[in-house]
C-alpha cells in the first residue's frame, strides 16, 4: 500500500528480458538507503518487490503481466521513474490509498501551462473512466493527483510547480504514456452499487441517500 506521494526519482540502469519476464535495475539514493530485500517499492505506480540491493541500486523481477499491462516495459537506460516506499504504520497519509496495481496505461493528449500551473489532458479507457469522479483522487505514474474534468475518453488534471519539479510529469508531454490507477475506495463503492447478477437490485435506501447527497445522479 502506498500514498501516491513521490519520495524521489530514480534512474533506470537496465531492463533485461528473460524467460517469463524481465529484471529491472535502477539507481536510487533515499529510497534505496532504507529499502531491504523483500520490501515493496512503487516504481511509476507499479508495486515491485526488491530482490537485490547494492549501494544506491535496487533490482526487481518483473512478470510478463507487469510488462503487458503497464508502461514499465518501454523504459530504457537513463529514464527517470517515480519512487515511493510502501506505507508504514507511522507514515503520514498525505495522498490517498494507492495499491500499486495499475488499471490501464493512458496517454498524455495535451499539456498546457497556465501561469505556474500545468494542465494535462490524459486519454484513458472506459475501465478507468468509470472509477473517476470530479475532484476525486487518481494515481498517475504513482502520483496522487486530483481529477479536474471527466471526459468521454479521458480526464484532466492540474499539477503545481513542486509536482512538476519532483516527478516524471514535469518532463513528460503529449504522446507519452502513463500508468493509471483509480481510487481503491471508489472501486469498492462502484462494485457495491453495481447491479448484481441473478436479478438482485441496488439497495434503494442507500441509492436514495447517495443521490440526495449529490454523490451520484
Amino acid at each position: 500500500m502506498f500514498t501516491g506521494l513521490i519520495l524521489e526519482m530514480g534512474e533506470i540502469l537496465s531492463l533485461k528480458n528473460r524467460s517469463g519476464g524481465a529484471v529491472l535495475s535502477l539507481e536510487t539514493k533515499e529510497v534505496g538507503a532504507a529499502a531491504g530485500i523483500g520490501d515493496s517499492i512503487s516504481v511509476n505506480g507499479v508495486c515491485m518487490t526488491v530482490v537485490k540491493k547494492s549501494v544506491n541500486e535496487l533490482s526487481f523481477d518483473l512478470s510478463e503481466e507487469t510488462l503487458r499491462s503497464t508502461n514499465i516495459g518501454s523504459l530504457k537506460k537513463g529514464d527517470r521513474v517515480n519512487l515511493e516506499p510502501s506505507l508504514m504504520p507511522h507514515s503520514k497519509m498525505g495522498g490517498h490509498f494507492v495499491t500499486g496495481h495499475v488499471d490501464a496505461v493512458g496517454r498524455i493528449r495535451a499539456k498546457t501551462r497556465s501561469g505556474d500551473m500545468v494542465k494535462f489532458e490524459i486519454e484513458a479507457p472506459p475501465e478507468v473512466i468509470k472509477f473517476l469522479v470530479g475532484k476525486g483522487s487518481v494515481a498517475v505514474d504513482g502520483i496522487s493527483l486530483t481529477v479536474v474534468d471527466i471526459l468521454k475518453d479521458g480526464f484532466t488534471l492540474v499539477i503545481i510547480p513542486h509536482t512538476a519539479e519532483l516527478t516524471s510529469l514535469g518532463f513528460k508531454g503529449p504522446g507519452d504514456t502513463v500508468n493509471i490507477e483509480g481510487d481503491i475506495l471508489g472501486k469498492y463503492v462502484y462494485r457495491f452499487l453495481e447491479k448484481e447478477t441473478g436479478g438482485k437490485e441496488r439497495d434503494a435506501g442507500l441509492m436514495k441517500t447517495l443521490m440526495e447527497g449529490g454523490y451520484i445522479k
